[in-house]
């Protein structure tokens, strides 16, 4: 499940938020399996979509996070959640999305390591109402 400033969020949702104020971003992670799950590594990466196959992810100068961009998670037991609490701030209007994987961080398999990707978040930030 992802929150953003306490909305529910899925594909088809636009949130909007204003330039300047900090924008609360939760993710849960719920393991739904009879086994315990993990270390994870959870990454949030904003960028911006200029709808000709081309995603800017340089955005250090319109978009800040209070807190870490990335939560590590040790493990997750049977029916339980893990909770990443963040925030976002934007410094300039426009429309966002966040790229939020899961990067399975176990060193002891043999595999290669695993990604998890949610769908896109889109966050529209608009200029404060005066």
């Amino acid at each position: 499940d992802i929150l953003v400033d306490g909305q529910l969020c899925d594909c088809d949702v636009v949130v909007n938020c204003q330039v300047g104020d900090p924008v609360p971003l939760e993710v849960k992670l719920t393991n739904w399996s009879k086994h315990s799950v993990g270390p994870f590594a959870l990454t949030v990466m904003p960028y911006q979509d200029y709808q000709n196959g081309i995603h800017n992810y340089d955005l250090q100068d319109a978009i800040t996070f209070v807190g870490s961009n990335t939560f590590y998670i040790d493990s997750v037991k049977p029916t339980k959640d893990s909770v990443y609490f963040g925030a976002l701030l934007f410094l300039y209007t426009g429309d966002f999305y966040l790229n939020i994987k899961f990067h399975e961080d176990s060193c002891s398999r043999e595999l290669p390591l695993s990604w998890l990707c949610l769908p896109s978040v889109h966050i529209r930030a608009t200029e404060p109402v005066a």
